[in-house]
């Protein structure tokens, strides 16, 4: 009996392990991030800014998200007014009303204790690095509510090809992804669609590469990666078996992001007792590869 049980958990077997000398390094430390990021859970590579990053604090924290660069150095401040910082989990960057036009998308959807009906994305223009901190007071508010219940979620992507969202659980033993439709106008309240579900647990973190090919996700422990060769669906490319990359673990890092030339991936971390949060650059190797 307990066999049938780890079929039906692990649909597509063992994880296929690849250290990281096989497709990235080891991650490197580029800098050490300031204390005004001691909880910082989000992390996206910006378009309109190249090589600087967006990132945010978690639950308690302004509603600011903070435009750094490869050294981690906070270089612009950007605020929300008169929205709160219920548990802001994730942040991803894309396509939006406008075309031409990249945009932020931060995820207010974090919930320990299961208590929100309600889960919250603020999507606005990606703001261009000026000197000063700026007030971003034009911003569309989309409210979701989960397909099968109220549940904790941590990770955010939009897949640049589709331009839907994706939305990870974070606390069951097999987590489930749900989907987002990309049309949606400020002030609307839609269902997040349960796609499927994937026999891992405790995803905090998530990216899709600038070319829509590439899905990295991480949990506390572990990084696991997927390579889109066809055009298969996000949640159908999810149910094959991703490669499990060798991980530097951080404390609590609950960020990770592709940088636009696909020439890596990055981690940042949460700062503990003891420990500063500090930004890891994990370099691929063999060829670069670069945007279509």
């Amino acid at each position: 009996m307990r066999y049938w049980l780890l079929i039906f958990l692990f649909p597509f077997g063992c994880v296929q392990r690849n250290t990281s000398s096989d497709l990235f390094s080891h991650g490197q430390e580029r800098g050490i991030v300031d204390k005004k990021l001691d909880e910082a859970s989000g992390l996206v590579a910006s378009i309109t800014n190249p090589g600087y990053f967006w990132t945010h604090n978690d639950s308690g924290n302004p509603a600011e998200v903070y435009l750094i660069n490869d050294k981690a150095e906070i270089v612009m401040t950007c605020k929300l007014p008169n929205v709160p910082n219920r548990d802001w989990e994730d942040i991803t960057i894309g396509p939006g009303p406008e075309e031409r036009k990249s945009y932020l998308y931060v995820g207010d959807i974090g919930d320990n204790e299961a208590r929100y009906a309600n889960k919250i994305i603020y999507r606005f223009e990606e703001p261009v690095l000026t000197e000063g901190n700026r007030v971003i007071d034009q911003f569309d508010t989309l409210a979701f509510q989960l397909s099968d219940g109220i549940r904790d979620t941590e990770a955010l992507m939009l897949d640049p090809t589709s331009k839907e969202l994706f939305i990870f659980s974070k606390r069951e033993d097999s987590v489930r992804l749900y989907q987002i439709p990309f049309e949606f106008a400020s002030g609307d309240t839609v269902v997040a669609e349960r796609k499927s579900t994937l026999p891992l647990t405790r995803i905090v973190a998530a990216d899709i590469s600038a070319d829509g090919t590439e899905i990295i996700i991480k949990n506390y422990d572990y990084i696991y990666y997927w390579k889109r060769t066809d055009n298969k669906s996000i949640a159908a490319l999810l149910q094959s078996k991703p490669t499990q990359l060798s991980y530097d673990r951080e404390p609590q890092g609950e960020s990770i992001a592709w940088q636009r030339d696909g020439a890596g991936f990055y981690t940042l971390s949460e700062t503990m007792k003891n420990y500063r949060g500090r930004l890891l650059f994990y370099e691929r190797k063999g060829s670069v590869k670069t945007d279509d």
